[in-house]
């Protein structure tokens, strides 16, 4: 079973973004999951509406993945994400993503503990799983004969 996991980012990040939802069909990285995300904009500027979009993605997901770029620290829709994604009933595991070196970590990160890793697909499964077990959400195994997951949720 993949895990389903949130892509949050900040708008100049968006083919990064997208980039990132791509890498599970690409057969050189071994990384399985479920992407749910907003990567094409709400055409609305009712903040209430778009919020309400935003958590129904969030919703049944149990790890945020932070995108980080040079402009994410300053981004309150980020920051709104990661709170709503602590504030579930089942909180979700946070994960930061640094798209580049120097950039600053979005202070919501620090605060809640979340890992911060590098752009290297081939760490973003373990990483995820770091995550998901620091919120208590439970582990999916390795995959068993045929692809599938051993796990038993």
């Amino acid at each position: 079973m993949a895990r389903r996991i949130f892509i949050s980012y900040q708008h100049d990040d968006q083919m990064k973004a997208k980039g990132f939802n791509l890498l599970r069909w690409n057969k050189n990285v071994d990384f399985e999951f479920v992407g749910r995300h907003l990567l094409d904009p709400i055409d609305s500027r009712n903040e209430a509406y778009v919020s309400q979009k935003v958590r129904e993605q969030i919703h049944g997901t149990s790890v945020t993945v932070v995108l980080i770029g040079q402009n994410t620290a300053d981004s309150d829709w980020v920051e709104k994400e990661v709170r709503w994604s602590l504030e579930k009933e089942s909180p979700n595991g946070i994960l930061g993503i640094r798209l580049g070196h120097g950039v600053r970590i979005p202070p919501v990160l620090q605060k809640c503990g979340a890992e911060i890793i590098d752009w290297a697909p081939h760490d973003f499964e373990q990483a995820i799983e770091r995550a998901a077990e620091a919120a208590g959400r439970a582990k999916i195994a390795a995959r068993g004969p045929g692809g599938g997951s051993t796990c038993i949720r």
